[in-house]
């Protein structure tokens, strides 16, 4: 049986997300705040995460956090009332795995749930060079002449669709849908600040590009030494 770990202070809708989801066969950790959320994931290492954000004690973002540095395969999905463009991005960058707006279909719910934990079955974490870097998926690190950058989730997961992929197009529908498991405005404009920074971060190797092919994606283009 599917372990969800569910944070939401509002009893009332917490009620029936969870007598639908037990309903589908899920064992569901319901509670109200934070903290006591924390505690339950340290002890039962759930399946599954779907946060609210707006919570006592320990709100969603500062829990996702916390569950990233002890997890980084485990789905997050936050639920929440919280719709601003600055709150979904920074719930991506945390390490969200899906980002829904309240009000919110059960069943939407429910069959996303199910796209992430196949996914979760699947993941491995390479290694990989990338020009003059050093890239390693499961640490989130990328290396430079003994410089270490720590890269957030979203970042690593970005880099590593680019790399497997490399001088060659990767869609923007293909990384919206695989990484953010929808594509619309929202994440669009995410994918767009994920990339800018990837550029950034990998200037120290001018063989490095990320180039934009209109309309379409994204090349990262490795330039042969010469």
């Amino acid at each position: 049986m599917i372990d969800v770990l569910f944070l939401e202070d509002e009893a009332g809708m917490a009620e029936i997300v969870m007598e639908s989801l037990k309903f589908e066969g899920f064992w569901v950790r319901h509670y109200l705040n934070g903290r006591e959320a924390f505690e339950s994931f340290k002890l039962f290492k759930p399946d599954i995460v779907i946060l609210d954000i707006i919570t006592p004690e320990l709100n969603g973002f500062h829990l996702a956090e916390k569950i990233r540095e002890m997890d980084d395969q485990v789905p997050i999905i936050f639920a929440t009332a919280r719709i601003q463009i600055k709150d979904v991005l920074k719930g991506f960058e945390i390490g969200a795995s899906d980002y829904m707006k309240k009000p919110y279909s059960i069943k939407e719910l429910i069959a996303r749930m199910h796209s992430h934990l196949k996914k979760a079955n699947k993941v491995e974490y390479p290694k990989y060079s990338v020009g003059n870097y050093a890239f390693d998926s499961r640490m989130h690190e990328l290396s430079i002449n003994r410089n270490s950058i720590h890269l957030s989730y979203r970042e690593s997961e970005l880099l590593r669709k680019l790399i497997e992929h490399k001088n060659g197009v990767v869609t923007k529908q293909e990384l919206l849908e695989e990484l953010w498991d929808q594509n619309n405005f929202f994440t669009g404009r995410s994918l767009a600040v994920f990339i800018s920074r990837l550029r950034k971060i990998l200037r120290e190797d001018p063989r490095i590009r990320i180039l934009t092919v209109r309309n379409i994606g994204y090349i990262l283009e490795i330039r042969d030494k010469r």
